[in-house]
């Protein structure tokens, strides 16, 4: 039996009963109905009732090669007939995983050339936790275990996940957070500049946050700084370029190791294969996902720097970690896939030389003047709208991110796709986007913005 067999209502009543939904009001939820999406296609997604809907999210920062790729479907399917699955245990491993760690260490930044399988980014984040602190504790420094993360940062919704994360709403219910996190401010210059601050100011005066959070620790207690190089899931937070140059420093100078987050900005995102490529960034580890499979199987890959690796591999006897599905070779097959069709079409060199700044153009020209619109911000294809009530004096609506939702319904209603982040409306499109896409999403985000300012108004 399959879905058409059923009612838009009985999907509905089944989900209800039984489907626990991530980050979900589960009573709000069931009261409402959720909408139940059935097929996709290039840049599109549809839903049960046959509504078409520009996917503006990339699915969730993942899709980045659009839907419909029968590329894809093939490569699993031909290494499920061949070997659906074995383990990376017991000293063995298979073709695909093997093959995919040499593309991901030709295609990453200088220095990082190991890769450790998982299946999602959060996976990913709580092995580089352990990595980093059983690095130290090889070189004779136990007590390097500190880790310095953001407010506002989000690395995943595992236990350690979450604890490395600076979402409050997260840590709320949490109970016990892993220990020897720390917090220090987040490179969001709308909200937290100062009168008169320049941009460049700004920058360095959020990276010295973190090093004030290193001092207070003690270097000889800090292991590592974690950092998405734009923060996501948190509102699209573009650092301004003296950021990240003043992080590196910081981290060098107390000789605390530098983990980098991408699984929203790897494979693409920002117009090279990894924003550490684009921002200059060395780092000792880099968390992936979601974009390595364009989402259609579920795998992560950390990517781990030769100063890491050589210690763990030459002192550290057996590394008491890994998962069943660990270098899945059925998720290892498409992500190989995946990696030719990025190359073959040529999207990262799109995103960089034309999509890219025709995005920021497009969004720039129709959005950033609207009068509830209190800035706009890309880098690559990924963009922020900032929803505000006054535009000179960056008053939000009352209703603590009410305001986006509003804004959200509205577009979900015309035909666009967009996620609503506290006050912060986030795009993150497929990769495949063409100017004549983002003409329109341009236009449905400003027939959203006309509505919802209308009933915002009122």
């Amino acid at each position: 039996m399959t879905y058409q067999n059923f009612s838009l209502k009985q999907l509905q009543e089944i989900d209800g009963a039984h489907h626990l939904h991530p980050f979900t009001d589960h009573k709000d939820l069931r009261a409402a109905g959720t909408r139940i999406i059935t097929r996709a296609d290039g840049p599109f997604i549809y839903d049960s009732e046959g509504n078409e809907l520009l996917d503006g999210m990339a699915g969730l920062w993942c899709v980045n090669v659009g839907y419909g790729r029968h590329e894809l479907a093939e490569a699993a399917y031909a290494q499920m007939k061949e070997l659906p699955y074995y383990n990376s245990f017991f000293r063995c491993s298979t073709p695909t995983p093997v093959l995919l760690s040499r593309k991901l260490a030709e295609i990453a930044p200088a220095g990082v050339k190991q890769v450790f399988y998982g299946s999602s980014g959060s996976e990913s984040n709580d092995t580089a936790l352990r990595l980093v602190r059983h690095y130290w504790a090889l070189e004779g420094k136990p007590e390097k275990t500190i880790i310095v993360s953001r407010r506002s940062a989000y690395h995943g919704s595992t236990v350690a996940g979450a604890s490395l994360g600076g979402m409050a709403a997260m840590h709320s219910q949490l109970g016990a957070p892993v220990p020897g996190i720390v917090h220090a401010m987040a490179p969001y210059a709308f909200e937290l500049s100062l009168p008169g601050e320049s941009e460049h100011d700004f920058g360095v005066r959020a990276a010295r946050s973190v090093e004030d959070a290193i001092l207070e620790a003690g270097p000889q207690n800090v292991a590592a700084f974690i950092g998405e190089p734009v923060m996501g899931a948190g509102g699209v937070k573009i650092p301004p370029a003296s950021y990240w140059p003043e992080i590196q420093r910081i981290c060098r100078k107390y000789d605390v190791l530098l983990m980098l987050d991408e699984v929203i900005t790897g494979y693409g995102r920002t117009g090279a294969w990894f924003a550490a490529q684009s921002m200059g960034i060395e780092p000792d580890t880099i968390t992936t996902a979601k974009a390595l499979t364009s989402g259609y199987q579920p795998l992560s890959a950390l990517l781990v720097g030769d100063r890491i690796a050589s210690t763990v591999i030459e002192k550290g006897g057996e590394f008491y970690h890994g998962y069943t599905y660990s270098g899945h070779p059925v998720a290892c097959a498409v992500a190989l896939a995946n990696l030719e069709i990025i190359e073959k079409e040529g999207l990262i060199e799109r995103v960089r030389d034309d999509t890219g700044p025709y995005f920021r153009k497009s969004l720039m020209e129709r959005l950033a003047g609207h009068g509830i619109v209190g800035e706009v911000r890309t880098i690559g294809l990924m963009g922020a709208i900032e929803i505000v009530k006054d535009k000179e004096t960056r008053e939000r609506f009352p209703g603590d991110g009410a305001a986006a939702v509003v804004v959200r319904d509205h577009a979900i209603a015309n035909g666009m796709m967009l996620r609503a982040t506290g006050d912060t409306m986030i795009l993150s499109p497929p990769l495949i986007w063409t100017r004549s896409t983002i003409d329109m999403a341009a236009d449905r985000i400003a027939k959203a913005l006309d509505l919802a300012e209308a009933d915002l108004r009122k």
